[in-house]
Parts: structure tokens; sequence; C-alpha cells
């Protein structure tokens, strides 16, 4: 197939494109290749140097193209207030133009990059009065130490369960707000156009080529610069915040599945899928693993942000039924490899 791919020069577009041009599709790539994620560098060979705002000016770009897989996006939590335009005009308008312009070029099929950022909090229940939905945790008890969000009938903390797709959403920084609003677009255009439509919820993702230490990188990347400094990881709140880690090159595996997905799928099809690698660990178990004895031991700060999540854990079963899709890498093995993985600058 052909297959458009925004953000072409990214940590993650970089696998997927190589991952498509293996696959033995053609890769047409495109990238705006903005300063927060690439530094002023030049595009790659291959890529064209391409804003999604301006999508109905790209011309012959969409042309013979059979699915877009977009990438492209201002990703992190939003450092300040001040970034909200930034993420409203990268990803809700850049979206809603790349949608309206496929739609001219008849170019009906997309596979989606969204986040798991969408659940907010992930799922919780309390042991005798079930299942909740915890409101944002209140800085007081942030600042107490009191980090678990709390059962709203016994106040005793709440345990955490997976994720499935079907959790409502529930944004809490505007890099959230921004990918909930890039599935709502993209759903109602699933409707309208008709199209078809993987939108893929990408948990915490890491592997070789993620960008050094900037306000926008993930926390696998923030620890390995600072132990690359001779600087201990700096752990928030007690380190015992779950997540999942799924490596970069089974993002790129999942693209390949989505787009098949999408390729087969009825006019109309919308579905979204978590994509993670199954294995929950903890903040302060990814800080071991990639300090791993070499460098300084991570430090558990009790520090917090008071706009974080404490837990989010997804459910892979979706994604394993409809795309056949698994993770191949787990943390136990992809994190201390990507101690020595070469970084992007």
């Amino acid at each position: 197939m052909r297959v458009l791919l925004t953000g072409a020069a990214g940590f993650i577009g970089g696998a997927v494109r190589s991952a498509l041009a293996a696959a033995g599709h053609e890769v047409v790539g495109v990238d705006l290749m903005i300063q927060q994620a690439h530094g002023g560098a030049e595009p790659p060979t291959g890529v064209r140097r391409l804003d999604v705002r301006d999508a109905a000016t790209w011309g012959p770009v969409l042309d013979g193209v059979d699915v877009v897989c977009h990438q492209a996006a201002v990703v992190g939590a939003g450092t300040t207030v001040a970034d909200l335009p930034l993420y409203a005009s990268h990803n809700d308008l850049g979206t809603a133009a790349l949608l309206a312009a496929m739609h001219e070029a008849g170019v009906h099929r997309l596979v989606l990059a969204s986040s798991m950022v969408v659940y907010g909090e992930g799922r919780y229940a309390c042991a005798e009065h079930g299942r909740q939905r915890p409101r944002p945790r209140p800085v007081e008890a942030l600042r107490r130490g009191e980090f678990d969000p709390a059962c709203e009938v016994c106040g005793r903390a709440l345990a955490w369960e997976l994720v499935p797709e079907e959790a409502p959403t529930d944004p809490r920084s505007s890099y959230a707000a921004s990918k909930v609003a890039q599935e709502h677009y993209a759903a109602a255009w699933a409707r309208q156009a008709p199209g078809a439509v993987a939108a893929l919820r990408y948990h915490n993702v890491y592997g070789p080529g993620m960008p050094r230490d900037t306000p926008y990188a993930g926390v696998a990347a923030i620890f390995r610069s600072a132990l690359e400094r001779g600087e201990a990881p700096r752990v928030f709140e007690d380190g015992a915040q779950v997540r999942d880690f799924v490596h970069v090159e089974d993002v790129a595996r999942a693209n390949l599945a989505a787009i098949a997905a999408v390729g087969a799928a009825d006019s109309g099809w919308y579905d979204a899928f978590n994509v993670c690698s199954g294995r929950p660990i903890t903040i302060r178990e990814v800080a071991g693993l990639l300090a791993g004895g070499r460098g300084p031991e991570p430090v558990v700060t009790g520090e917090f942000r008071a706009g974080d999540v404490r837990h989010v854990v997804a459910s892979p079963a979706r994604a394993a039924r409809e795309l056949g899709f698994t993770a191949g890498i787990g943390p136990e093995e992809g994190i201390p490899a990507f101690a020595s993985a070469p970084l992007r600058a």
C-alpha cells in the first residue's frame, strides 16, 4: 500500500517509517520538524518538510495514497498554561485540516496516534465499596505523602485495575485534551466522510532514538539523561506509580497491524486500541532497571506535580483480539537495553 506518514522524522514516526518500508509499503513521509522535537535539524532523506495544518495546499502529496498514518503531534504534558495554543494548533487544528484534505483527495483510511493520557486517572476499585472514578488528588493530600486516590466512602486507598478502551475519557493536561479532540474529530470524520479509523492509544513509549531530556520528553528519557550526566534519577512521589512501558519497535508493529485493519474495514468504522506491553511496572522499578548498578542509584524524592495521575495500566486484550497485536519486548528486557541505546539530541 501507499502510506502517507505524518511526523515521519519523529521518535515513533521514524520507527514506523522503517517498519512500513521493511513490510514492502510505499511510504510518503512528511514532518514539520518543530523545534521542540527536532531542535533545528533538517528532515531525513525521503521526508518532506510539510505542516499538517496546511494539508489543503499539499497538492499531489495525497495522490494515490491508500491510508494515512498520522503520528504528527506536539507531545508531553505541557510545561505551562501558555502551551495551550501550541497543542490546539498542531494537534487539534492539524488533525482537522488533514482529515478535510483526505476527504477531498478521496483517502478514507486512517491510523491515528493517540495516547493513554485520554483516560486521566486509570481504573480503580475499593475492596468494600467497588469500582470508583477518583477525582484529581488534593494538593493537601499529596503534601502529606498520601499519593493513592482514596475511596470516597471509607477513605482507604483504592487499588488500580486494568483500563479497557471503553473507559470514559478524562483529560487532565493540555496534551491530553488535544488527544481526546483528535479522537473526536477522527470519529466524526469516520461517520461523515465516511471513513475507517483505528486510534492507537500508546502507553509509555521508549527505545532507541528517544529525545534527550527536554520538558516534552518521557520519564524514561529523563531518567536516562540524568544517568548520562552522572546524576541520580529523581523519582517523584514514592515511586510506586504504576504504568505500562511499551517499546517503540512494538509500537511500530501495532501500526502495521492497524493499517491492515483499516484497509479491510467497512466505511464508518472507528475503534480505539491500547498499545501496551501488558506488563505493569512501577516508576521506581523503571529507574532501577535503567541504573542497573552502573550509575547513581535512583532517589525517591516525595516531590509531586499536581497535574500528574497516580496509576494508568492498560488492558491489551482488544488489540490482541481484533488487531492480532501483542507486544514482544517486555520492560525487564527492553528497559535495561535502553540504558545504552542511542538518544537523539
